[in-house]
C-alpha cells in the first residue's frame, strides 16, 4: 500500500507550514518521520496523539501502529517541546 498517496492531504497541510512527511514500514508498524524546513511554524504541530489519530483516519491503520517523530525529537535539534 503507498502510505504517502493517502497521506497527501495531510502532506500538503504540513508542507505549507514548513514542514516534511516522511512515511516508512518496519516490522508491522509505521514510522512517520515530520522534520521542519527553514521557515517552519514551530507552533503549527498539533500534539502527537491527534496527528496520530489523523494519520489513522487518512491511512487505514490502527493509531497504535504509528510512530512519530517530530523535529523536537531529533537530535540537535535547537528548539524543545512547547515553543
Amino acid at each position: 500500500m503507498n502510505y504517502a498517496e493517502r497521506a497527501v492531504a495531510l502532506s500538503s497541510a504540513l508542507e505549507a507550514d514548513g514542514y516534511h512527511m516522511a512515511i516508512g514500514e518496519a516490522d508491522a508498524k509505521l514510522s512517520v518521520v515530520i522534520t521542519a524546513g527553514p521557515d517552519a511554524c514551530e507552533d503549527c504541530l498539533v500534539p502527537k496523539d491527534l496527528m496520530r489519530g489523523m494519520l489513522s483516519n487518512e491511512l487505514g491503520v490502527d493509531a497504535a501502529l504509528i510512530d512519530i517523530t517530530y523535529p523536537a525529537d531529533r537530535p540537535g535539534h535547537a528548539g524543545g517541546a512547547g515553543h
